[in-house]
């Protein structure tokens, strides 16, 4: 059963490079989307509290192809299921080139492979799959600067996926397999000593995969973004990052007491306040939403290494890639729905979008007051999570990196109002209702998400420890973050208004990139300073 989450994107990617030029072929990969969709609810409702595997050729025991469906592993899988639907239908008018179609729900199968298999060797495969066909969907207009800055990114994914393939050579010579549950037995009994250099190669290629610094360069090689489709930028940054994040938590479980919690804590932290530095420097509403990416996996890592004693951080860490997974989405399909009305991608030009473009306008509001973690939205949920009951260092990193990207949304909001200027090129250009119904659909999980959020989490995540009871309204601790949310949103004004506004030095800022050199400099010092991290503790 577990096989054909694989397999049906494959077959409709198949189906729609035969017929693609037909909107009914379109209309009946949409619909086949959705049944796959509600299969996905399925897989969910059979995973709580058991897991489901499968064993690909009959084969018995650990050392033929394993697929493994457990409760997070299958969230992730509906998540996907999701996004793609949306995206789906936004994409229904994009073009009618087979070519884009069919790599759409290519990437779609190598996703799924990526949260089902057990076997290392085939989440090598899988990731390098999935991230060729996202760097042509990337790529896919052909802009000089896109082919270049596409190329850079592909080399820097193989050196990383090389430096997992080491760590992995490594890994077969202590455990003799490459299922993850035979390795984690391997290596409880092995000596720490001679762990930690896969550990360290494996983990610096997924820390690649993620954007997390120094190797940032993995998502804002960015200058991919304004000249990607809408709807692929939203997946690399709603859902292809996140397999990478899935994959770290299932590393550090099967690593055990060498995994290094703390190291990816203070990592988390630096990639949090870099990437809404970054951010607040833009002027693309593309690239604001790609660093911010950064920022929001940052905050990620935070919950998720926050340690033993923070279990409602670890629990915020993993709502929180369900909620950014939602609201980024949101935001980058209203983005491109904006962007394709006004004419320009520019922050500064663009006012008035309340006015031309209502819906949209409060799709974007409600995206808006997600990522910024206001009351009764998603993100308010994932960062009430992940602050509560948390270590002082983590709780007032992720409050300053909340300030952060409250100022950098201020900018960004600003478009939704004031006097529009009526002679911008494509002022006359009005949005297509198959793009908008999707945005639409995530702002309204956007705020469902926050409404009903502790229940969510107590269905998505039976283990977290989260009650049904602790509901928003009668929680006086939730209206305590609320109100550190209110302070936050007047900092964050204030620092806007004052500080950052005309800041020349966020102007230079902005201009920073990455070459290919720098990528491999920081691909080693990583992978060298995990090395002697690991080794000392």
């Amino acid at each position: 059963m577990l096989s054909l989450f694989i397999i049906i994107p494959v077959l409709i990617a198949v189906f729609l490079f035969v017929f693609t030029k037909n909107q009914v072929a379109r209309i009946l990969a949409i619909v086949f989307q959705a049944v796959y969709t509600g299969f996905a609810g399925w897989l969910v409702l059979q995973t709580r509290g058991t897991y489901i595997i499968e064993r690909v050729g009959g084969y018995e025991g650990v050392l033929g192809i394993l697929l493994y469906a457990f409760d997070t592993s299958a969230i992730f899988i509906l998540l996907t299921a999701v996004l793609f639907l949306v995206i789906s239908i936004y994409s229904f008018h994009e073009t009618e080139q087979r070519t884009f179609w069919c790599l759409l729900f290519l990437l779609q199968g190598a996703l799924a492979g990526v949260f089902l298999t057990r076997d290392l060797f085939n989440i090598f495969v899988m990731v390098e799959v999935s991230t060729i066909v996202v760097i042509i969907l990337m790529m896919y207009y052909r802009g000089r600067r896109n082919m270049f800055t596409g190329m850079v990114y592909l080399m820097g994914n193989i050196i990383a996926m090389q430096l997992y393939l080491f760590g992995l050579g490594y890994i077969y010579m202590m455990a003799g397999g490459f299922d993850i549950d035979l390795v984690r037995t391997a290596l409880a009994y092995a000596d720490p000593a001679d762990l930690v250099l896969p550990y360290a190669l494996i983990m610096t290629g997924l820390a690649f995969k993620a954007g997390l610094i120094p190797l940032i360069s993995v998502v804002p090689k960015a200058r991919l973004y304004p000249g990607a489709p809408s709807a692929v930028a939203a997946i690399l940054s709603g859902i292809q990052i996140k397999a990478a994040v899935f994959l770290f938590m299932r590393f550090q479980d099967m690593f055990g007491p060498i995994a290094q919690q703390h190291f990816f804590l203070i990592i988390g932290i630096i990639t949090g306040a870099t990437g809404v530095i970054l951010a607040m420097s833009q002027k693309d509403i593309k690239m604001i939403l790609a660093y911010h990416t950064v920022s929001q996996v940052g905050l990620i890592m935070i919950g998720l290494s926050a340690g033993p004693s923070a279990y409602y951080s670890y629990t915020g860490g993993m709502y929180h890639m369900i909620a950014h997974g939602i609201f980024k989405a949101a935001l980058f399909l209203t983005a491109g729905i904006i962007r394709r009305s006004y004419g320009t991608s520019n922050v500064y030009k663009i006012r008035g979008v309340f006015k031309r473009m209502p819906v949209v306008g409060i799709a974007s509001a409600f995206a808006i007051l997600s990522i910024t973690g206001a009351p009764f939205f998603i993100g308010s949920i994932s960062k009430y999570f992940l602050t509560s009951g948390a270590p002082p260092l983590v709780e007032y990193s992720i409050i300053i990196i909340s300030v952060g990207t409250i100022i950098s949304f201020i900018k960004y909001g600003s478009m939704l109002f004031g006097k529009e200027d009526p002679s911008m090129k494509g002022s006359s250009v009005k949005p297509d209702v198959w793009r908008v119904i999707p945005a639409v659909l995530l702002a309204a999980l956007c705020l469902l998400g926050g409404v009903f959020g502790p229940q969510a989490i107590n269905f998505m995540f039976p283990y977290s420890g989260v009650s049904v009871s602790e509901g928003l309204l009668g929680n006086w601790a939730y209206y305590q973050k609320a109100l550190i949310f209110a302070g936050s949103a007047v900092v964050g004004f204030v620092l806007y208004k004052f500080v950052v506004k005309g800041n020349k030095f966020l102007d230079k800022i902005s201009q920073m990139d990455l070459n290919f050199r720098t990528i491999l400099v920081s691909s080693c010092a990583f992978v060298g300073l995990l090395i002697v991290v690991a080794g000392l503790l």
